[in-house]
């Protein structure tokens, strides 16, 4: 359960971020965050109110959870966006999508003693090399930025991305909780450090065309489908199956938004494809192991 949930967050992620990826014309990236953050908290509010049984932690859980969000979608998502600024999305991705899963790993060790077998090992480095080599083919066309500061910004962003992964993991597994409440309390500790960035850089809060309907449409289902969903089925693989082999699965997105290209009319070189089998072999084995 826990691995197919990785991949169905990464099935999100792939199609919400072309959905993003429009919605990015109108709004700033602070203020696309701190709207999909409402919305989605919002979302999570009439569930775990209204639907799931009530949730008693102590409070050292919530201040952890808390902390996940701060640190992972806070601080993460803030670091990536100025690594995107800095360095393009193709540099952006190389770095974090490869040290993302093997920070998880030494910090799920050395935190909660989590090992993993030699196969999910080769299960990781197989889809670690060959998203780095897709990501390498389908943006070599783009002109190669370079600002040492983007590659630390980068670096960083992987870092706290799994920290805050490590943590997650670790409440999901040390209490009885559901994905719902854990997902919309690290929600609100990510959307504390969002609204203290936008007073701070006097960020415009809504967008350019804020009286359209069909752009708070289409907001509605890209936030329904790459934040709502994708946090949930998070939670859900992070309780279910080892974070370092999550984290790898999530990082399957990079592939999956090739397919997602090639349904909406983008051509994808035979090389790509080729490559995006091999990348299956590794979710094949981190599945059956």
């Amino acid at each position: 359960m826990g691995e197919t949930a990785a991949l169905v967050t990464a099935v999100c992620w792939a199609v919400a971020a072309r959905m993003f990826r429009v919605l990015g014309s109108s709004f700033s990236p602070l203020a696309l965050n701190f709207w999909k953050g409402i919305l989605a908290m919002g979302l999570l509010l009439i569930i775990t109110q209204g639907v799931m049984p009530p949730v008693a932690l102590p409070a050292s859980a919530y201040a952890w959870l808390i902390l996940s969000g701060i640190i992972g979608i806070g601080l993460g998502d803030t670091f990536f966006f100025k690594a995107l600024n800095k360095i393009g999305d193709s540099q952006t991705l190389l770095i974090a999508e490869t040290m993302g899963p093997i920070a998880t790993a030494l910090l799920a060790m050395a935190w909660i003693a989590e090992w993993l077998s030699w196969t999910q090992w080769l299960g990781i480095a197989i889809i670690i090399v060959t998203v780095d080599v897709i990501i390498k083919l389908h943006k070599r066309t783009q002109m190669h930025l370079f600002a040492p500061s983007g590659y630390v910004f980068a670096a960083l962003a992987a870092l706290c991305q799994s920290i805050g992964a490590v943590i997650s993991r670790d409440m999901l597994t040390a209490y009885e909780l559901d994905a719902f409440n854990a997902s919309q309390i690290r929600l609100a500790g990510g959307m504390a450090v969002i609204v203290v960035l936008m007073l701070s850089m006097r960020q415009n809060w809504l967008p350019k065309s804020a009286n359209s309907r069909k752009l708070w449409g289409y907001f509605f289902l890209a936030t329904l489908i790459g934040t709502f969903a994708a946090l949930y089925l998070q939670m859900v693989s992070f309780t279910y199956t080892k974070a370092a082999v999550a984290e790898t699965l999530f990082a399957t997105s990079v592939v999956i938004s090739l397919v997602v290209a090639f349904f909406t009319g983008e051509r994808v070189s035979q090389t790509v494809w080729i490559w995006s089998l091999v990348a299956l072999s590794g979710v094949g084995i981190l599945v059956v192991t």
